[in-house]
């Protein structure tokens, strides 16, 4: 293929990556290629954790996070540096030509770090990951956390977007103005967490430990932290129906959407429909200092139940 002027040599196009679905490499690379106009804004700016599946999701998988050698170079790359020492160059994908090089790499699904590669220690996102809780209605359950998470959000005059996550839930996202570290965005994040589980301490919790939760939700803030990743809006993941993570509108989620509604299939059919429901979502940048003591004060209104850590 020749896309952008580069010459990409596609191999093994009829091998088939999601059996289930009898959905190919090359199905899924031009999946991709459809939907690059949509997908590459969301993607542009960031770093990316590669999630690659050399034979399909039937075989094995790994996280490739530093860019190989063998990458052409015209593939962008962002210099992360580890909490720990030393660094790594992870891919960015700012082009059509990128994002199916990825594809042809085996990258079913893309990762996207969470702060933009010119101010990688502030985030330009906070994020709530829902997922289901080990026994209960999960799907409806799911669906009422994120409202919860959105009325919350609105009492403190902060917009959230929503996108299934492809696989078991829902991902919030509250675009932000790059003016808070990892460490207020996490804090500000666990105490909008903790303001649900004090009101309604039978329906969410803190608890890191699934044999803890019961039939509560985990409202997970965990991603909010330097060097984490969440999956990027259109991606495939490696579910046996080749499920997309999608944007969708919030009456989407009132009349059911369920974590895995779209899929490669259906995707493409959805965006000739309509317009892509997080068009445009960072021109919305919140600031979360100016939220810090509304926040405080709606947390201190609600009764503690015994907390978890």
């Amino acid at each position: 293929m020749q896309v952008n002027g580069h010459d990409i040599d596609v191999s093994k196009r009829d091998k088939l990556f999601f059996p289930e679905a009898e959905i190919s490499k090359g199905d899924m690379i031009d999946y991709y290629a459809k939907i690059a106009d949509t997908m590459i804004p969301h993607m542009q700016h960031y770093g990316v954790n590669m999630e690659r599946f050399p034979d399909g999701i039937a075989g094995d998988s790994f996280f490739n996070k530093d860019t190989p050698d063998y990458f052409p170079d015209w593939i962008k790359t962002v210099k992360m540096e580890k909490r720990e020492g030393g660094h790594f160059y992870a891919p960015v994908v700012d082009s059509k030509a990128a994002l199916i090089y990825l594809a042809d790499q085996a990258v079913i699904t893309p990762h996207i770090y969470l702060s933009r590669r010119d101010k990688l220690e502030y985030p330009d996102k906070m994020v709530f990951d829902l997922d289901p809780p080990e026994t209960g209605d999960s799907a409806n359950a799911l669906r009422q956390a994120a409202l919860d998470i959105r009325d919350l959000m609105a009492e403190l005059d902060l917009s959230v977007w929503i996108q299934t996550s492809g696989a078991n839930g829902f991902h919030l996202i509250i675009p932000l103005d790059q003016s808070s570290s990892f460490d207020d965005t996490r804090e500000f994040a666990k105490n909008c967490a903790l303001t649900l589980v004090r009101r309604k301490p039978e329906n969410y919790t803190l608890e890191q430990r699934k044999n803890k939760r019961g039939d509560r939700i985990f409202l997970d803030i965990l991603r909010n932290a330097y060097g984490a990743t969440s999956v990027a809006p259109y991606a495939v993941r490696a579910q046996t129906t080749a499920s997309v993570a999608t944007p969708i509108e919030w009456n989407e989620l009132e009349q059911g959407a369920e974590p895995q509604s779209w899929t490669v299939k259906s995707i493409p059919r959805r965006l000739a429909q309509k317009q892509d429901p997080w068009q445009g979502i960072m021109r919305h940048a919140f600031s979360l200092t100016s939220r810090q003591s509304k926040l405080q004060q709606l947390l201190d209104t609600e009764t503690p139940a015994d907390e978890e850590s």
